[in-house]
């Protein structure tokens, strides 16, 4: 019975968890915070406004996955979006997306490096963008111009010039794919380019593509695929598409209200995330939330046989696996003196059996106490509902039947905080 049950504890735990499974987590970093002396930098007509955050956001999948592609389509709606608008640096010629920008552009153009713009992986050509907290050559941001990019501020973290959150890759990818961002002239009008500034992407169409797919470059597997800044607060839907380590190609969408085939829902990909019970173990849990409400989780899960015709009906349970459930003449292979050890102590006796209009219910008790019995019908309906009180030794209790239609019925004695069932049959 107890490995039945953790059986069926493991199975159920290991569907709720694996279902979205590759995609470990979804991290938002303060990569920078604009003081003052930032916004002094007007160039070329662009607004740095003081107090800007630079988020990067890197999704996290299951070691030896790779990401291929960061998407929207007729279901599920590639959305970034800030209540102000994002800030782009101008200055970078035809660079719309982060994995073509030229980190040797920043020594001239500081601000370049707080640019909002999509990527996969590359934080700029020929670098992997990484954690701040995991960037382990330094930086290549000295600032200073002017007081550009040397705010201090903690909710930053890590100042940019200790750690700017590139590294150097020398993995050679392939082919690279765009679609939804550029113009007839191949000039980016999105709010990611040079020649509009807003405040929301939404596309059914968009989307930036590695054919080879990326990886985080460690078994942390940490893929930058954004780096967006804004005053205003910042929300987003992220979908995906990955390789896992079978070469099978899985999508993961931000919402699940409409899913194809091959596609999955992540929590992870809606920032802010929405919040709940994300503890399997209770009856609150759904897959749709990303982070934990701890008050969210109220119900624990009580795994049993909830038919009460069953002879090891458990009042307490509150989540049924038929399989556990046990009755006299069929017990699912199992040994229902183990099951149900009552039924072989014979504390019920019923008889006659089959009967017409009166049975005798023969109760063995080792003290005085109330218990109550329940009669149902084969479809588990229940029809009868009484209570007594039984002395120790053998009491009998009869039962008036004749109001019953002719069948096969279960009777059901509870007492002392056990439960003990037989069949009858009614002519």
């Amino acid at each position: 019975m107890k490995n039945t049950l953790a059986i069926c504890l493991s199975l159920f735990l290991f569907f709720a968890n694996g279902l979205h499974a590759q995609v470990k987590n979804v991290i938002v970093e303060k990569y920078y915070i604009s003081d003052a002396n930032d916004a002094t930098d007007t160039t070329d007509g662009r607004v740095l406004h003081q107090g800007s955050i630079t988020y990067r956001i890197y999704v996290q999948l299951q070691p030896g996955c790779k990401l291929r592609k960061i998407y929207g389509d007729a279901n599920h709606a590639l959305k970034i979006i800030s209540t102000d608008t994002f800030y782009n640096n101008i200055d970078r010629p035809n660079s719309y997306f982060g994995y073509l920008i030229n980190n040797n552009w920043f020594s001239g153009n500081p601000t370049l490096a707080l640019d909002s713009w999509l990527t996969l992986g590359l934080g700029a050509k020929y670098y992997s963008g990484v954690l701040k907290s995991e960037d382990t050559d330094g930086s290549s941001l000295v600032g200073g111009m002017g007081g550009l990019l040397l705010n201090n501020d903690a909710n930053a973290g890590i100042r940019l010039t200790d750690a700017d959150g590139l590294v150097y890759d020398t993995v050679t990818l392939g082919t690279w794919l765009d679609d939804g961002f550029k113009d007839i002239s191949n000039v980016d009008t999105s709010i990611f380019g040079s020649v509009n500034s807003g405040t929301a992407f939404i596309s059914n169409s968009a989307y930036l593509q590695q054919n080879q797919g990326v990886d985080g470059g460690n078994a942390s597997n940490k893929i930058l695929v954004a780096q967006l800044t804004t005053k205003g607060e910042l929300s987003f839907e992220l979908n995906i598409e990955i390789i896992d380590t079978l070469g099978n190609t899985i999508k993961y969408v931000a919402n699940g209200d409409t899913l194809l085939a091959g596609e999955k829902v992540s929590p992870f990909l809606k920032y802010p995330p929405v919040c709940g019970c994300t503890d399997a173990n209770y009856m609150e849990y759904s897959e749709a939330y990303g982070c934990l409400n701890p008050d969210s989780c109220k119900t624990r899960i009580v795994f049993g046989c909830m038919d009460p015709q069953a002879c090891n009906y458990d009042p307490n349970a509150n989540y049924n696996i038929q399989s556990l459930c046990c009755y006299p003449g069929y017990c699912n292979d199992r040994d229902i003196a183990i099951v149900c050890p009552d039924l072989t102590q014979k504390r019920l006796e019923l008889y006659p059996n089959p009967a017409n209009d009166k049975m005798t219910l023969e109760v063995s008790s080792e003290q005085n106490e109330n218990i109550s019995y329940f009669i149902y019908d084969s479809f588990g309906k229940l029809l009868m509902e009484k209570s007594s009180t039984v002395t120790k030794g053998v009491s009998q209790l009869k039962i008036d039947v004749s109001d019953l239609n002719t069948g096969v019925y279960m009777i059901r004695l509870s007492k002392d905080g056990t439960s003990e069932g037989k069949m009858f049959m009614k002519y």
